[in-house]
């Protein structure tokens, strides 16, 4: 099939996100998939991409949320107000309340008061859940082996993500000794929302180290919020071209994908293109994870695999270069987007006059260190 995805430009300074489009078929029929949609500006300057490179009457076939936070989900709300949609795949948080009671400390809670206090913390899923019914849309929820499309969903799994939602920043607290006695608690600490804004907006490199191609630095062990790691993992197939696309998913969440997508006999190595998870964080990949999604370490860079990362313009701090250097040790050189949209297609697709081909990271002899 023809095909083409794009990775438009999310925020600056410290607001990060991700809005990517593409469409696949054939004879000039094709099929419309949006996986997330940035900020509130970030989602009319999509709805704006859509009509202008697609046409203005465009049907979105497929619109895909891949977790509840607002950088990814906001800008979604656009596309639902201003195209018309077929499916909307979202995680529906408060749907399984029923499923979700045991997994928190307050046992005096019900069903229908847990059902009121989630959905009155995630009001940008209820919007877009209620935006895709009032035009008919189908909604479903993205749990692992859904195909969506070209896209398989390979994380979450329900099981992991009923245990996930107790230990998000907005829900009420978990029960820690219950999630440990099913050996699944992650210890991932809940911290309000003006904390999280807080740490992102001072975090500064206190100081750099040396890197060498053969010392590599990155770390095992680094964690993320509960939120990225129910981040929906799809593995895209256009025939010859693989891609592996991870929002901002941990490491729970990228290993729950790789034993899904080698039980399915997908290897995830023979990926064409990679998005590096959440921006570059260095708290979501580790060496481990890595050498299964990319393969071992190797000599020099390779030109059968690139990476994306989804990164804001005018960010010192992300992508982390240590993450470029692990990503370009195994033979995978890092494409940023930072104020630019990054597209790749087939050679059957358009070419465009107004774009400009994006160079990839080389490697960064001064790495930031670890506090």
């Amino acid at each position: 099939m023809d095909f083409e995805i794009e990775f438009l430009p999310v925020g600056d300074a410290t607001k990060a996100g991700d809005a990517i489009v593409g469409r696949y078929g054939s004879n000039g029929q094709y099929a419309v998939t949006v996986i997330d949609g940035g900020t509130q500006d970030s989602g009319d300057a999509l709805v704006e991409h859509i009509k202008h490179y697609y046409g203005a009457e465009t049907v979105v076939a497929h619109v895909i949320s891949t977790h509840p936070d607002n950088d990814h989900a906001s800008g979604l709300r656009r596309v639902l107000s201003e195209l018309p949609v077929r499916e909307l795949w979202i995680h529906g948080l408060w749907h399984h309340a029923s499923d979700l009671l045991p997994f928190f400390a307050n046992k005096l809670l019900t069903a229908d008061g847990l059902r009121k206090k989630i959905q009155a913390e995630y009001q940008i899923v209820d919007e877009l859940i209620k935006l895709a019914q009032a035009q008919q849309a189908s909604v479903y929820e993205p749990f692992r082996g859904a195909n969506i499309g070209p896209f398989t969903v390979l994380s979450p799994t329900r099981y992991a993500y009923d245990r996930l939602v107790a230990q998000f920043r907005r829900t009420p607290e978990p029960d820690k000794t219950l999630l440990e006695a099913q050996n699944f608690y992650l210890g991932v600490a809940k911290q309000s929302i003006l904390a999280s804004v807080i740490e992102r907006v001072t975090e500064k490199v206190a100081q750099w180290v040396d890197e060498r191609w053969e010392v590599e630095l990155l770390k095992d062990g680094g964690t993320t919020a509960a939120e990225n790691e129910t981040s929906v993992v799809l593995w895209g197939d256009f025939g010859p071209t693989k891609a592996l696309l991870t929002a901002d998913a941990g490491v729970n969440a990228l290993t729950w994908a790789c034993d899904y997508a080698a039980s399915q006999s997908i290897d995830v190595q023979t990926a064409t293109f990679v998005q590096v998870p959440h921006h570059g964080s260095r708290s979501n990949v580790g060496p481990q994870v890595l050498d299964r999604i990319l393969g071992p370490k190797i000599a020099g860079a390779s030109d059968n695999r690139f990476g994306i990362v989804s990164a804001p313009k005018d960010d010192e701090n992300h992508p982390r270069k240590m993450v470029m250097n692990a990503f370009l040790r195994r033979g995978t050189p890092v494409r940023k987007t930072q104020g630019r949209r990054i597209r790749y297609y087939s050679p059957g697709m358009p070419v465009r006059t107004d774009e400009a081909r994006a160079e990839p990271f080389g490697f960064f002899r001064k790495v930031e260190a670890y506090d």
